[in-house]
Parts: C-alpha cells; sequence; structure tokens
C-alpha cells in the first residue's frame, strides 16, 4: 500500500491510456478550425477610440479649444495659456482608463500556459487554445484544469483518485473527490490523484471565462469628488452656450455696438473679452489638481506595498462605511496551525506516528502542522504500509510492524465522525465523539487519532475498509493561523465607525471562531445556505447578522448589492477567483497579495505583502484626500462663481470686460494654481463626511458673488472719480480680484501653520513682484495707480475681506449641521 510513486503513475496512464486513446489529429485540427477550440474571449467593453471620444471629443474641451485657437489665431498667444491644462487634463483622463482598459484585457483566470492532451493515444503538451471540444485531457497533481471537462477515467491505482481544489471558484477551502462523470471546472486545481477527462465546455462557454468575461466589463471606481466634479463640469458646460451670447454680445456693445465694432477693427478686443470671460467660467485646473493629488497619494501608498490600480480609489475607503471580509487569506493567512492534543488512551508509540503523518511526503495541509510538534519523535519509527488521506473517506491509516516501541497493527488519523462511527454506541467512542463536537462548535478543526490491533483490508470496489476494535487515543485540534494585524485593523475600523462583515465558503462554526479571535462579536456564524433570495430580506439579514459561512461566489455579489441598496458604501476583499465579481461590483475592490489573477485584475487597490494592516493608512490617505481636494475645490469654485456673474453683468450692462485673459492668469496663478498644489498635498486627518458638492457651493457661491460685488463697485465708484484709462483699471480690477480672492486662500489655508502661512505670504509676494518687474508688467500689461484709484482698491478689498470673514464663520456653523 504504498503511495504516489511515479512508477504506480506511470502504471495508471498506460493502463488508461489503452482504454482511451483521445482524438485523432486530423479531427482535433478539424474542431479547431471550426470554432470549437479553447479560444478565451478577448476585448473590454471601450475601445481606445471609444476612450479618445469620451476623453477628447467632448463639449467642455470643444469651448476651451476653440477659444485657445482663435486667440491663436488672432496672435494673441500670451492670452492663450489656458489651453495647457486643459491639454493636460485630456492626456491624464486617456492615459488612466487605457491603462484600465490594459489591465482588463490582461485578465485572465487561467493561469497554465500549456494544457496536457491525449492524442492518438500519445500525450503531448499544447497550447490553450489549441484544445478542442471532445479532447481528453490528462490531469496530473498540479495541474489547472485548462477548460471544463467531464471525468472519464480516474487513477484508480492511486492513493486517492482525482482530487480537485475549487476554492478559487467556489471558495470553499475542502478538496474535492471527482470520480468518473463528475464535471471538473476549469480555473480549478488538481491536488491528488490522475486521470482523464473529456473536454465539453470550451472558450467562451467555460466556466472561468464566463467569469472572465464578466469581470472584464468596463467600469470606474465610484468616487464623489469625481461625480461631483462632473455633474460640476456638466452644469458649466450646458451653461456656457447662453453665456458665451450674453458676452459676446456685450463685449461687441461696449465697443459702440456690432457694425462699429466690426467697421474700425475693435472686434478684436471684444472678441479676446469674450474669450478671457468664457474661459474664467471654466475651472480647468480643478480636474488637473484632483488628478495630481491622487497620482501622489498612489506613489505614497505604493512604496508602502499598497498598488492602487485606479487613482480615485485612493478616495474610496475614507468613504467605506461596510467593509466584506473573506476570511481566508484576509483575516487568516490561509495555513492551519496545530492548536493542541487531548490525551484520550495511552498507546505506545502514539507520537512517531503522528511525526511520521506530519512529516509524509503524501501528507495534506493538516497533516502537515503534525511536523514540528511531532516531527523529532519518529527517527525509529518505520511502517509497512500506507493509505494517504481522501477526501471523500475523510481519513489516513498507517501500518505499523511490532518494532520499534510503537504498538503493532492499524493507526488511523481522521475526522473522528467517520473514523468512529463503526464504533458508535460503546462508551468509549461516544464520549470521545461528544468532545469532538464541542471542539467542532468552538471553530477548531478536530482530528482523531486511533489505534487498531487489526490490520486495515479492502472493501469489494478496492478502497480500504477501517479495520475493527480501532480505540480513540488522542483527539488533536487545529485552528487557522489568524493574521497578527487582523484584529488591531479590525478594531480601528471600529473606531472609525465602519461595520464588518466576514464572508466565507468555510464552516459558519469555523468563521466564527476566527471573528472571534480577531475581536468581532459573534456567538454563531449565520449558515448562507438559508439566506433568502429576495434582495430586501437579504439586505434585512445582513443589517443584523455579521457573519457568514458556505457562502456562494453568487451570494457574495448578492450580498453586495443588498448592502448598496440601504445606502452602504460597501468595501470587499478576497483573494479567489470566486470573490472577482463581487469585489468588481463594491464600491472598493481590495484584493491580497496571494490573489487570483483576475481578482486582482479587477480590484482597484492591491495590498501586494498582504499585510491587513496597510488598511488604516489606507483610510488615513484617502480622508486626506477628501478633506485637501473639498478645500481647493472651494477656491476653483469661487472663480467659476464670480467669473459667472462678472460676466452676466458686464455683459448685461455692455461694460467692456475687466480683464485680458493674461491678467486672469496672474490671478488664477496666485490665487488657485500654485496654493491649490500645495493644499492638495499636505496632512489633513479630518473624517469624511458626505455632502462635499453641497458644502463646497456653500462658501464658494457666496464668496464669488463678494468678490463680483466688489469688481461691480470699482466699475462704478471708478468712473464716478475717473476717468482713468483702460489700462489702469484693468490692473484696479486684477488687484481687487487678487486681493479678495487671496484672503479667501487665506480662509482656505486655515487652521494655521508655518506652512500654509508661508504659502499665503509667497502669494502676496508673487503679487507685488508683478507690478515690480518691468518684464512682468510689459507681459501682463499692467501698471501702477494713482492715488485715488489705489484708496479706492484698497478700500473695496478691505470691505471684501470682512465679508468672506463673516462668511467663513457662518459656513463653520452650516458644516456643523
Amino acid at each position: 500500500m504504498q503511495s504516489g510513486t511515479e512508477e504506480t503513475r506511470d502504471q495508471s496512464e498506460a493502463r488508461v491510456s489503452s482504454a482511451l486513446s483521445g482524438l485523432p489529429e486530423a479531427e482535433a485540427e478539424r474542431r479547431h478550425l471550426a470554432g470549437l477550440g479553447n479560444v478565451l474571449p478577448n476585448g473590454s467593453s471601450r475601445s481606445l477610440w471609444e476612450i479618445l471620444l469620451a476623453n477628447v471629443f467632448t463639449l467642455f474641451n470643444a469651448i476651451v479649444f476653440t477659444g485657445f485657437g482663435i486667440l491663436l489665431a488672432l496672435g494673441r498667444w500670451q492670452d492663450a495659456l489656458f489651453g495647457l491644462p486643459a491639454l493636460f487634463n485630456t492626456i491624464i483622463g486617456v492615459v488612466q482608463e487605457f491603462g484600465a482598459k490594459r489591465t482588463l484585457d490582461r485578465l485572465a483566470v487561467l493561469n497554465a500556459p500549456t494544457a496536457r492532451v491525449m492524442r492518438e493515444g500519445r500525450v503531448s503538451e499544447i497550447a490553450l487554445d489549441r484544445v478542442v471540444m471532445g479532447d481528453l485531457l490528462v490531469l496530473r497533481t498540479g495541474d489547472q484544469i485548462t477548460a471544463d471537462s467531464r471525468v472519464v477515467q480516474t487513477d484508480e491505482f492511486g492513493p486517492g483518485g482525482l482530487e480537485v481544489d475549487e476554492s478559487l471558484l467556489t471558495g470553499e477551502s475542502v478538496a474535492v473527490r471527482k470520480r468518473v462523470d463528475a464535471e471538473v471546472l476549469s480555473g480549478s486545481s488538481v491536488v491528488a490523484g490522475s486521470g482523464l477527462a473529456e473536454v465539453i465546455r470550451v472558450g467562451a462557454d467555460s466556466y472561468a471565462a464566463k467569469l472572465t468575461s464578466e469581470a472584464r466589463k468596463f467600469s470606474l471606481v465610484r468616487s464623489e469628488l469625481r461625480s461631483s466634479i462632473d455633474r460640476l463640469l456638466r452644469w458649466i458646460t450646458w451653461a456656457l452656450g447662453p453665456m458665451i451670447l450674453i458676452v459676446v454680445n456685450g463685449q461687441m456693445q461696449a465697443q459702440g455696438g456690432w457694425e462699429v465694432a466690426i467697421e474700425n477693427g475693435q472686434w478684436r478686443e471684444a472678441v479676446v473679452g469674450a474669450v478671457a470671460a468664457v474661459i474664467a467660467m471654466v475651472p480647468l485646473g480643478l480636474v488637473l489638481v484632483t488628478s495630481i493629488a491622487f497620482a501622489v497619494s498612489g506613489v505614497a501608498l505604493a512604496n508602502r506595498q499598497v498598488l492602487i490600480q485606479e487613482l480615485p480609489a485612493v478616495e474610496g475607503l475614507a468613504r467605506v462605511d461596510v467593509l466584506c471580509l473573506d476570511k481566508t487569506g484576509t483575516l487568516t493567512t490561509g495555513e492551519m496551525v496545530f492548536d493542541r492534543s487531548h490525551m484520550l488512551q495511552e498507546v505506545p508509540g502514539w507520537q512517531r506516528v503522528l511525526g511520521y503523518m506530519g512529516e509524509s511526503p503524501d501528507a495534506n495541509g493538516t497533516a502537515r502542522c503534525l511536523a514540528e510538534p511531532f516531527g523529532d519523535e519518529h527517527s525509529d519509527f518505520a511502517p509497512v504500509g500506507a493509505v494517504p488521506f481522501d477526501s471523500v473517506r475523510k481519513w489516513s491509516a498507517l501500518l505499523a510492524g511490532d518494532s520499534g516501541g510503537t504498538a503493532s497493527g492499524t493507526w488511523v488519523l481522521g475526522a473522528p465522525d467517520f473514523v468512529l462511527r463503526a464504533e458508535s454506541g460503546t462508551d468509549s467512542v461516544d464520549e470521545p465523539l461528544a468532545m469532538a463536537g464541542e471542539l467542532a462548535e468552538a471553530g477548531l478543526r478536530t482530528l482523531v487519532l486511533a489505534h487498531s490491533a487489526h490490520r486495515i483490508s479492502l472493501g469489494s470496489d478496492d478502497d480500504p475498509v477501517l479495520p475493527e476494535g480501532l480505540i480513540p487515543v488522542a483527539m488533536l485540534t487545529f485552528r487557522e493561523q489568524v493574521r497578527p494585524d487582523a484584529a488591531q485593523t479590525l478594531s480601528y475600523f471600529a473606531e472609525q465607525g465602519v461595520e464588518v462583515r466576514v464572508i466565507s465558503g468555510d464552516d459558519p462554526r469555523t468563521v466564527s471562531a476566527v471573528a472571534r479571535e480577531v475581536g468581532l462579536d459573534s456567538s454563531a456564524g449565520f449558515d448562507a445556505r438559508r439566506l433568502p433570495e429576495d434582495q430586501g430580506e437579504l439586505a434585512d439579514v445582513l443589517e443584523r447578522e455579521h457573519v457568514f459561512g458556505r457562502v456562494t461566489p453568487a451570494q457574495k455579489l448578492a450580498m453586495v448589492h443588498a448592502l448598496q441598496s440601504r445606502g452602504h458604501v460597501v468595501a470587499m476583499t478576497g483573494d479567489g477567483v470566486n470573490d472577482a465579481l463581487a469585489i468588481k461590483k463594491s464600491d472598493l475592490g481590495i484584493a491580497m497579495d496571494t490573489a487570483a489573477q483576475a481578482t486582482k485584475a479587477v480590484a482597484r487597490i492591491v495590498l501586494l505583502d498582504g499585510r491587513f494592516d496597510r488598511m488604516p493608512g489606507v483610510v488615513a490617505e484617502g480622508r486626506r484626500v477628501i478633506a485637501n481636494i473639498e478645500r481647493v475645490s472651494m477656491l476653483f469654485l469661487t472663480k467659476t462663481t464670480y467669473a459667472f456673474a462678472v460676466a452676466v453683468v458686464f455683459g448685461v450692462l455692455a461694460w467692456s470686460f475687466p480683464f485680458l485673459p493674461r491678467q486672469l492668469s496672474i490671478t488664477d496663478g496666485l490665487t488657485i494654481g500654485v496654493p491649490a498644489f500645495f493644499l492638495a498635498l499636505m496632512p489633513n486627518a479630518t473624517r469624511y463626511r458626505s455632502g462635499f458638492l453641497k458644502r463646497s457651493l456653500a462658501f464658494s457661491i457666496p464668496a464669488g458673488l463678494i468678490v463680483t460685488a466688489g469688481l461691480i463697485a470699482l466699475k462704478v465708484l471708478g468712473d464716478q472719480i475717473g476717468p482713468f484709462s483702460v489700462e489702469e483699471m484693468q490692473s484696479a480690477s486684477t488687484l481687487t480680484l487678487a486681493g479678495i480672492a487671496l484672503w479667501v486662500l487665506a480662509v482656505m489655508a486655515r487652521p494655521v501653520s508655518p506652512f500654509r502661512i508661508l504659502i499665503v505670504l509667497a502669494m502676496y509676494a508673487g503679487l507685488g513682484l508683478i507690478w515690480l518687474i518691468p518684464l512682468s508688467q510689459d507681459f501682463f500689461q499692467v501698471t501702477w495707480l494713482s492715488d485715488s484709484l489705489g484708496v479706492l482698491v484698497l478700500g473695496i478689498v478691505a470691505v471684501g475681506v470682512v465679508l468672506v470673514e463673516v462668511l467663513r464663520a457662518w459656513h463653520l456653523r452650516f458644516t456643523r449641521k
């Protein structure tokens, strides 16, 4: 009964080959040409052309680049600098989405580079796409199954027949015995035995391909920042049409009317003014600064072994309020560890037997845990026969001789209810069975070591049969190795108000025990086989229960949808292919380093070193980004507000637009562009609260109207104390706008810190340098103001500063509600 040698495998394969010779090569080629080959579907739902259409050919870009082109055509390149941020925005959008497309297109559940098939009685290795319907796959231990197949013959001469690990597909961590006529699915792996399987589904029809195809469907991570900014851009874009008409008409009227402006060539100035007004309404840098903030965060997290596959995912964990965890690979390392032995009856040599079983080449994952505590005990023990573990019979056995101080006869290690059931009803067995039940309730995996003086025998179907008179010797308990960082990380999420759901394909009792070990309050896990199919009822269960076992891949996906239907922002972690669809459909998918390729591809975040304690750092990074972008957005939206308001007022009243485009570049750069870059990257631990857009607009609209009122006051009062030249009024308007907008910046930079003070002071200094340096004066066409106009500007700015402070005090109370 020696197990698993190469000689046994060769004999088995020869026996199988003589019965089934496989397809002729000519027939296999014919089927391949007929489209019956294992060609997997390729491509995501968006082509490169579609990506370009979505990011380049937009109404927003049409308006911006049209204005850019008009100014270049008029020879006013100095006023066309606004085109650069718009170009960068477009490039970033295309690059990000194309990168996501390439990741999805590379997605594949199957990692095996070749397949082993039987054709014309010969075994050969071929490319995956050359496998055809009806081919005979030759399966050996360690192989990944490349196409859905039906078992036609197994290695009946081997130790345990054909055993398949389907955990990547089903979440069930126990290997499954496959007999003749059983189906084996693509993406699963052979863990024991060998055999032949006839291919019954190929290509897009296979199970793995269907998972891959579903996972490949293009989608962007849900981002409140991005969706809010996109919504703003849509509002602004649609408002630009009528605004352009108002502005152009107003500027032409300001030049004496359409006919006069065209005749004397003043239409050029009118067009420049109109372009300046329209472009000022567009928050060009907001998207760029947001993208830069995400990119910098992505780099920072990458240095901590956290891969961000889509930049807005940095924001995701800051918004998540429910975190769904897969037990194996997330809370646990996926490995079993020995817990303890419970002595039942002393039989000589039991430690030697356990040591030998633990270090046997045929030992499964659980038995290998015995090597460390008992490995030194078996140096003088040599069994005369062995029956390796089998997932169907749930036990393994050794046949001991009369030497070495070990009791002769049969030693059996396996599941208590399988090993001892033949002896049940006796006092010596019922008590150990009761103990095993209690230990299982505690979530421990339990094995019993039993001994019989009789030898093991074979049944009518050549399967080994347990001997009579088995005496339980020791009860052995095992537990899954919990990640050392899991409890601390979950404690952090609890403090931050993030609820946790543990979801696993394993026994609910085992899952519950692991949950308790990491600090979750769970008396008993919920068996997912009792979950309702109705989404509303399922959501009720999920609100009440927190630990689930025996969960199928379809149920994981349904759970995500049910939680989302109740308004939750859901993060999903996992490592198996069975987790891929749930991870994709969640608001934020997180994969561990050991995850299947398909799961990593659809996840937004991958923990490259598998350390679960990286998660709080990702949360902190997300919060920093959200809080800082909210701060920066108020600067940009303040500008958009006053640009719209000024355009309407000056257009309707037929006043000349008070700035040149290049002069707006001064205020944009000093009050928004440069400081926004630094503010977006500074530390910020503010806790996330929904309503980003509402809070931003509540400050930005009043602040923009304060700036507008200052410019209107300057125009009205300046005409009364004037006259002043066009250049003087444009310079005064630039200083008025910069003075009030810089105080808006000072408000946004609070709470005060030395670096933030330095940023604000540097912007004031930059404004002064524009007027001090002759070259910059000439380029931006600004001039020193007369005393009366200078005093007027100072007075208006002072009133604006007071109003901004009043607005800040009100906004603080508003945001605390």
